[in-house]
């Protein structure tokens, strides 16, 4: 049966293929759309060129110039709107100010929209980097675009628990991984070598790994002889004799992950955390990598203790549970098979494609 094509406008924060938000959630569903004869337009809100600069310290006026030209790009969608029929808006139609194209798309426009966010977005979660731009991000209109959307597009169940304050129709749809394309490799745990601890993210979450440092301080002052790999777009400060940086790079994304034995995945219990969709961990374990995880949201649903990874809620649960690992490479293929199965069945673009394209029903 043919179904009527749909013309869907995504409203996004930054240019393809750059944020992992973006690449997880729906960029990697784009050619599935397509195959499914419908049509779409991506519109970034930040240009490439300022998404280069977005993160680094100085160049106010190129990042001021950057964010005036946004605004003036999203004026100007504004007039192509009538050849949609859906706009999906993900996290935010701008970062800044009010949400007021939110309110001329959904309410003047009368426009479908599909709102998609996959952290606690009503929060504010500051940092060093954007504490000047903080003021003006309006953290609270999460609620009024929630309440506007015709459908919610929530990365787990505390966000969407969030959406239903404001609008009954919300759909849990994760973030998932390429299983077929992308992430389709496995780790071989049997391979000798030195034995890796690895973990990957932002700048912005590497705090979260200061409860894990004394664990490995400590595990090297006994002399066992493992490498602790950051995957990053800032080197961490961390007095560790183990510790190796390799900055963040799209093309040897999956090379640098299949070098992990282990993978880390440490959050502070607070409600901005609460809100994060596992994405370290669904990422690990879709290349055969045991997560260790703090009992934080998400984590303990696709986490299970023993199964296919550890949750660690103290020093002591992180230590045994890393002397474990590290001993023991048939534990690890065991747990990292578990994992890889466990993101084919739920957390894959493949179990979750009929889910993704339900949003534009």
């Amino acid at each position: 049966m043919q179904h009527a094509t749909v013309r869907i406008l995504f409203l996004v924060p930054y240019p393809p293929g750059r944020a992992p938000s973006q690449r997880f959630r729906f960029e990697q569903y784009l050619d599935i759309l397509t195959a499914a004869g419908h049509q779409y337009q991506l519109a970034p809100f930040i240009s490439v060129a300022t998404w280069n600069i977005l993160y680094k310290p100085g160049q106010a006026a190129a990042k001021a110039w950057g964010i005036l030209s946004g605004f003036a790009r999203r004026i100007g969608l504004l007039f192509q709107l009538p050849a949609y029929d859906f706009v999906f808006i993900h996290r935010e139609a701008a970062p800044l100010g009010p949400p007021v194209l939110e309110w001329i798309i959904s309410r003047l426009l009368r426009k479908k929209v599909i709102y998609d966010f996959d952290d606690a977005i009503w929060l504010a979660n500051t940092s060093e980097v954007n504490k000047v731009a903080a003021g003006l991000k309006w953290h609270h209109k999460t609620a009024s675009i929630c309440g506007w959307a015709r459908r919610n597009s929530c990365g787990n169940n505390y966000l969407a628990a969030y959406a239903r304050q404001f609008n009954p129709d919300v759909v849990v749809n994760p973030t998932t991984i390429d299983t077929v394309h992308l992430h389709n490799q496995v780790r071989d745990q049997s391979v000798p070598g030195r034995l890796v601890i690895g973990w990957t993210g932002t700048h912005s979450t590497l705090k979260y790994l200061d409860q894990v440092v004394p664990v490995l301080a400590k595990l090297e002052a006994e002399g066992l002889d493992f490498e602790f790999r950051v995957i990053s777009n800032q080197p961490p400060q961390f007095p560790l004799r183990s510790l190796v940086f390799l900055p963040w790079r799209k093309e040897t994304e999956i090379a640098d992950l299949l070098g992990f034995h282990v993978g880390l995945m440490p959050l502070e219990d607070d409600p901005w955390a609460k809100g994060k969709c596992a994405f370290k961990a669904l990422q690990y374990m879709a290349l055969g990598v045991p997560a260790l995880v703090s009992p934080v949201g998400m984590n303990t649903e696709v986490v299970q203790h023993g199964h296919n990874g550890f949750v660690c809620a103290t020093a002591a649960e992180w230590e045994a549970s890393l002397r474990a690992l590290l001993a023991d490479a048939g534990l690890r293929q065991r747990l990292g098979q578990a994992a890889r199965a466990t993101i084919e069945a739920r957390y894959s673009v493949t179990s979750n494609t009929a889910n993704f394209l339900g949003l534009f029903r």
